[in-house]
Parts: C-alpha cells; sequence; structure tokens
C-alpha cells in the first residue's frame, strides 16, 4: 500500500473544504432564489427589496472571501510542499555524498588495481601495504580496498604471523589486490615513476608488484562497525 505523507493529508483536507465552500456558495444561491418566489418580490415594497438584495449581497460577498481565504491558503501549502521537496531532495543528496564518503555504499569508477605477492625470496608485510595506501590517498584515491575489504579513515592494517594481515579485523594472505578509484592515469602516473615511484621501487627489491589501470573498477562497501568513543559535537 503506498504511504500517505502529511503533506498529502494535508492537501487532501484543504481540497475537501474548498469543495464543501464551493458548494456552500451554490446551496445559498439556489435556496435564496428557492425561498423567495416571484410573487413575492413583486409584493415587496422598494425599501425591502433593496434590503434583501443588500443581504443576499452580504452572504455571497462573506462566502465568495472564504472561498478566496481557501484558496490563498491552499497556495501557501503548495509553497511549502515544494519548499520541503527541494529541501528533502537536498537532504537525500547529501546523505548518498556521506555514504559514499564513509564507505557505506558499494560502488564503481575509473581506477587501478595493484597486486602485491609474495615470492620465494621476498614476503609482503603490512608496512608494504600501508605505504600504497598512503601513495594513493596521496594520489586523490577517493575509495581503497585490499581484497575487498574497503579501507576507511579508522582501518588498521597490522601482522598476524609470517604470511597473514589483519586489514579492518579481516585477516588476509596473499596475492593483496589493492583497488583504487581515482583518476586512472595520474593514479597510474604516480605510482610507475621511474626508480622512487612504488612499482619500480619495490619491484626492484624483489618483491612482486603489477598495475593494471581500468575504467570500471568496483569496490564493495564497510562491512565493519563504526564506533566513534572521543569526538563531540
Amino acid at each position: 500500500m503506498k504511504k500517505i505523507n502529511k503533506e498529502q493529508l494535508v492537501m487532501g483536507i484543504i481540497i475537501g473544504l474548498v469543495c464543501i465552500v464551493l458548494i456552500c456558495v451554490m446551496f445559498v444561491q439556489f435556496k435564496t432564489v428557492e425561498e423567495t418566489d416571484i410573487t413575492a418580490i413583486e409584493n415587496m415594497k422598494e425599501d425591502e427589496l433593496r434590503t434583501t438584495l443588500s443581504e443576499w449581497k452580504t452572504k455571497y460577498e462573506e462566502t465568495y472571501e472564504k472561498y478566496e481565504e481557501t484558496i490563498a491558503t491552499i497556495d501557501e501549502y503548495n509553497k511549502k510542499i515544494e519548499s520541503s521537496e527541494e529541501a528533502s531532495e537536498l537532504l537525500d543528496k547529501e546523505l548518498e555524498n556521506s555514504n559514499l564518503i564513509v564507505g557505506n555504499t558499494d560502488i564503481y569508477g575509473e581506477g587501478i588495481i595493484v597486486t602485491l605477492t609474495d615470492n620465494n625470496n621476498q614476503v609482503i608485510v603490512a608496512e608494504d601495504l600501508l605505504e600504497l595506501i598512503n601513495e594513493l590517498r596521496y594520489a586523490g584515491a577517493e575509495a581503497i580496498s585490499i581484497n575487498d575489504v574497503r579501507i576507511i579513515n579508522t582501518t588498521d592494517i597490522v601482522e598476524v604471523g609470517n604470511t597473514l594481515i589483519m586489514v579492518g579485523g579481516q585477516r588476509l594472505s596473499s596475492p593483496y589486490v589493492v583497488k583504487a578509484i581515482g583518476n586512472q592515469a595520474y593514479l597510474s602516473s604516480i605510482l610507475s615513476l621511474k626508480n622512487s615511484g612504488f612499482i619500480d621501487k619495490y619491484n626492484n627489491s624483489g618483491k612482486t608488484v603489477t598495475l593494471v589501470a581500468s575504467k570500471k573498477v568496483e569496490i564493495l562497501k564497510y562491512n565493519g562497525e563504526t564506533e566513534i568513543k572521543y569526538i563531540k559535537k
């Protein structure tokens, strides 16, 4: 069943009042004509006729005035409803943007995918992932994930053994697939700077790192809990 909001209910009531007012206008006109036949009018003296006509006119003007007031009220409510809808749309947009920023929504966009893999000589450690995350943020990445675990400001990345890394409370192992949404050309260029860039530096150290640019990188929403202990408003 379709839900009726407060504004729709109020509008329905007001429109009903307008209908009642219009019926009253027609009723007043009909009843005055019905109750006053031609013979009665002919028998009236001029002064009485003028008085009666004046009374009819007054009743009609009062009724019409109420009708105009009701129409004005409807116009006022229409303006309020339109303003409320605009405010609601703005709030919805702000909420949508906030959800995107804090990671509460699955998203996609252009970006890059960096894969770090353990090999016989070198093992990927938490520090490697932290450095990559910082490089990506510096390059303007708008969203990042590691093995589909969304990275937010409070996500911790720590080692839990020789071959496992804890990311946001989840244990991950090699290969580590790091996705980043942002300007794919700029992200790629920052990480691929010759000798000093992340890719060259880590490959030269014996670790296995690859980079792929993509027009559509998908990043899942953050599934953990966010607990705020110390921030006050």
